[in-house]
């Protein structure tokens, strides 16, 4: 049988309850301690449940334990502090500021990729609302996100505003618009989906008493057109701006960079390329210096590309150049945007009399992926040709001795004759669009010549280029109707 209780025995066990109760209270007295004040927020303190502290004038109350990290501030992780309303600080009514310099990184196809500036707030930003249009697309704590699931060749537009911990949300960003690209791609290096024979024409971004015109008024025969020019940045050295002249716009009835955007997509899909020329008569670009001049122009070219849907750029700096620094910049551009990218260049008829000049040296630096070099064969007086004699402008001797000078150096299949669209247009140089196409069959048929005969024929010659498609419409389009479809016979 068993052993009988003693009455010291029966004493513990009427009294273990109480005892084990103890105990466990005398246990819970650390953790229970542990959760109090612990004054300011400190990275890698343990903290318990119920944990208060204090951070920019606000007390939180830690819902987790956890052992702190830089970057885990209170307001920047909800899912481990709390905000305590009336405490510290009292309640945080105030709003973050503003993102700043709002910019897309990148585009595809189906996706649209920002950047901005942090926002800052008496407490801590602890995320960033990124809207598509008026709609809500995604929310993230970084300064970066990338919008997908979004249609082909379509411009939308993006704004961003910052919250804190106690919801507070900031005023939304200036807005940016991108344009994705076509889901079958760009027109690739050299040309890409181009016809083999391209007429290419510049569109005015300002007035200078030819014809105003929208982008949407742009005849079908011209395949790329030129928006003539981007401005330089006064505050970004080397960095360019871009916006629908205000005059242009008042001439024109209220055309905005909304409009300008709508019929560029509307060239695209009538397989057209449209792109920035920098430079003209008087502007410029501010490559001097390598740093930060490169970086900056790469990267304000690169947002009004995507802002605007652009194929590309066109160069046209006739105030001279740095070589080595524009030749960077070009292809860090070509090379974020793709091989869709669109290159072209018109040097003056000074500038293509040797091997050695600027711009054969940029052309040799870039042509692997240059699309046409269309040289300005006006406003040049006398100038050599391949045989060494003087040809003077306006005349078809003109166009075909001075491009076989230019073929020693450059393929034909990256060569194309720009004049004038009407006497007009320029100073001096101006030839009937007949003219144009009796050059054209000369160098690539040898027909139609005058007392000059090129060297070779040159099949593979690119096309035509003229200043400017405003111009042209004062002749009712007459260049364009007369050299496209010639170009179209061209073998």
């Amino acid at each position: 049988m068993g052993k009988a209780f003693s009455p010291k025995s029966k004493l513990i066990r009427k009294f273990l309850p109480l005892f084990i109760i103890v105990v466990l209270m005398v246990g819970l007295v650390p953790s229970m301690a542990a959760a109090a004040d612990r004054g300011a927020w400190a990275p890698n303190v343990a903290y318990a449940v119920n944990d208060t502290v204090t951070y920019g004038g606000s007390t939180y109350k830690a819902i987790q334990p956890h052992t702190s990290q830089v970057g885990w501030e209170p307001p920047n992780v909800p899912a481990l502090w709390q905000l305590v309303t009336g405490g510290g600080g009292g309640t945080d009514t105030q709003a973050p500021t503003m993102p700043t310099n709002l910019t897309v990184t990148g585009v595809t196809s189906s996706s649209v990729s920002l950047s901005w500036t942090a926002s800052t707030d008496n407490v801590g930003v602890t995320g960033y609302n990124v809207y598509q249009g008026t709609t809500l697309a995604m929310t993230v704590t970084g300064t970066t996100a990338t919008v997908a699931g979004l249609s082909a060749s379509t411009a939308y537009t993006f704004k961003v505003a910052a919250k804190d911990a106690a919801g507070n949300v900031s005023p939304q960003s200036a807005a940016v618009t991108a344009t994705t690209q076509s889901s079958g791609g760009g027109g690739g290096g050299g040309g890409g989906q181009l016809p083999k024979h391209v007429l290419t024409g510049y569109w005015h971004n300002f007035i200078n008493g030819s014809a105003n015109l929208k982008l949407s008024d742009v005849p079908d025969q011209y395949d790329i057109i030129a928006l003539a020019f981007a401005d330089m940045d006064p505050s970004k050295p080397g960095g360019v701006t871009f916006n629908v002249d205000s005059s242009l716009s008042n001439a024109l009835g209220g055309y905005t960079n909304a409009n300008l955007i709508s019929d560029i997509q509307a060239k695209h899909a009538k397989g057209k390329k449209v792109i920035l020329s920098i430079g003209g008569e008087k502007g410029n670009v501010n490559l001097g210096s390598a740093s930060p001049n490169v970086a900056n122009f790469v990267d304000s070219m690169y947002n009004i590309m995507t802002t605007y849907g652009l194929d590309g750029i066109d160069i046209d700096l006739e105030n001279g150049m740095n070589v080595a620094n524009l030749t960077t910049a070009v292809k860090q551009l070509q090379q974020r945007v793709g091989s869709g990218f669109i290159l072209t260049m018109a040097p003056q008829t000074i500038d293509m009399q040797s091997a050695s000049t600027t711009y054969m040296q940029l052309y040799n630096n870039l042509k692997d992926i240059t699309t046409v070099i269309n040289v300005q064969y006006y406003n040049s007086g006398c100038m050599l040709g391949r045989d060494g004699k003087c040809y003077s402008q306006g005349t078809v001797d003109f166009l075909t001795a001075l491009s076989d000078l230019s073929l020693q150096w450059v393929s034909p299949s990256q060569l194309g004759i720009g004049v004038p669209a009407v006497p007009a247009a320029a100073g001096g140089g101006y030839v009937s669009p007949s003219v144009v196409n009796n050059a054209l069959s000369c160098l690539a048929n040898g027909t139609g010549c005058g007392s000059y005969k090129p060297v070779a024929k040159y099949p593979d010659i690119r096309g035509a280029m003229t200043w400017s498609i405003n111009w042209d419409k004062t002749s009712n389009y007459n260049f364009a109707g007369t050299v496209k479809p010639f170009l179209a016979t061209l073998p």
